[in-house]
């Protein structure tokens, strides 16, 4: 996952040349969107996310240090499976992206990338990400 919001584009520039204090958020999810997610989108609108079924962004753990292995080379990467809830009562739709966002609703997107497969998420199925699967790459 190497694109960025624009919110964290500015949010980055805003600390290294401007007078913004150090920044980072609290804790971060993970989630599932069914259309493209472009920079312009936000936590709180333009994503596309399955709704309901038991669909919820999924908490990536913490304390964050133990759950995204040590930078190396410009990227990090989840140290553990990343599992969401299973689908409940109904289909999430057809996952095309996932995302980094801020907070367990609305919130802020950090960063954004297309699943390398698109995958249809059916009542019963459970998304899960395998350790070392979600790499996060500054270039």
């Amino acid at each position: 996952m190497s694109e960025m919001s624009d919110y964290l584009e500015a949010q980055l520039l805003n600390v290294m040349f401007r007078t913004l204090s150090a920044w980072k958020p609290t804790d971060i999810y993970l989630l599932l969107a069914t259309a493209t997610i472009v920079d312009a989108d936000t936590g709180t609108t333009g994503i596309t996310e399955p709704s309901g079924n038991g669909y919820v962004r999924k908490d990536s753990g913490g304390p964050l240090d133990a759950e995204w292995d040590a930078p190396s080379g410009g990227a990090t990467a989840n140290t553990n499976v990343q599992t969401f809830a299973t689908a409940a009562g109904g289909n999430w739709g057809t996952i095309t992206d996932m995302g980094i966002v801020d907070a367990s609703t609305l919130g802020n997107l950090l960063f954004f990338t297309p699943v390398t497969t698109a995958k249809a998420v059916n009542d019963g199925d459970t998304a899960e990400y395998p350790a070392g699967s979600i790499t996060v790459t500054l270039d």
